[in-house]
């Protein structure tokens, strides 16, 4: 047996022993995409170099009738940070009858004072090693600053961390890192997303990391976090890409997969799981 089927046994036996047998497939048809900066962002970062809040209404003319929930999100300044205190008034209007899931980067306290009547919840990336946060991000940060700002963030709203596996290119490096950061600090839920090499960033060349070196480290989140809501994000490459990790997922015992392929959903069947379809973003 291989060294990822024993990972993968295991995780499902951590499964089966702390969550009923369901499992929550994610459509966010519902959620409004809304960026804080248009399509501006000053870090050009790369992996994204800005690509995607290309696909997201400026929230000075966003329309988002019909969504019950939205994402708040923009590019960041040269320190990282969202410009998040920007167009309350907007923000305020946004929020009426619906859910704010805000990425905010690395603010600080009084920003996030300032946000709180308006936050449901924060999706935040962590970054597990130095090397990683210079190429990616070209920030002077250390990953003791993302876990300050993520301990900080908690006091004032739930906050579901982010893990980029093969952020750095591709490359698999500072996943377990990271997730030795989040051991160290608490988490209630863990999102996992993937690298996708984008048109026009400097990584659009790259390949991501094998689906099988994803599965594994899903398997190992699974173990590590017995508890926590494990959950397999938008972020991560189509087609084949996905018919191939997705049921992996499955079997790595995930809670939750966002617009999974259908072998995981034949998957989940399979292994006698209820499926439960929502319409909005994974951690709302």
């Amino acid at each position: 047996m291989s060294d990822l089927q024993q990972q993968l046994d295991a995780a499902w036996r951590v499964r089966q022993a702390h969550f009923a047998p369901q499992i929550r497939f994610a459509y966010p048809l519902d959620t409004a995409l809304i960026s804080l900066t248009g399509n501006r962002c000053a870090l050009q970062c790369a992996h994204c170099g800005g690509y995607y809040l290309c696909h997201m209404q400026p929230v000075w003319s966003a329309e988002p009738e019909g969504a019950t929930s939205a994402l708040i999100s923009g590019g960041c300044d040269l320190q990282g940070r969202v410009p998040v205190t920007g167009h309350l008034e907007r923000i305020a209007a946004i929020k009426e009858g619906r859910r704010l899931n805000w990425h905010v980067g690395l603010i600080d306290e009084q920003a996030m004072r300032v946000i709180t009547p308006y936050v449901d919840v924060i999706s935040f990336d962590l970054v597990g090693d130095t090397e990683t946060i210079r190429e990616v991000y070209g920030l002077q940060a250390t990953p003791e600053d993302y876990v300050e700002t993520y301990t900080m963030l908690r006091q004032y709203a739930p906050v579901i961390p982010h893990i980029t596996v093969g952020l750095r290119g591709g490359q698999i490096g500072h996943e377990r890192a990271a997730m030795d950061l989040l051991e160290r600090v608490g988490l209630d839920a863990l999102v996992l997303i993937v690298l996708i090499p984008t048109p026009g960033t400097r990584y659009a060349e790259r390949t991501p990391p094998a689906a099988e070196e994803v599965a594994l480290l899903l398997a190992e989140a699974r173990q590590r976090f017995p508890e926590a809501s494990l959950q397999l994000g938008c972020m991560r490459p189509r087609r084949s890409y996905r018919a191939q990790l997705d049921p992996l997922a499955v079997q790595a015992g995930a809670n939750v997969i966002v617009s999974p392929a259908r072998e995981a959903v034949a998957e989940a069947v399979a292994r006698g799981l209820q499926v439960v379809e929502t319409r909005e973003c994974c951690v709302l």
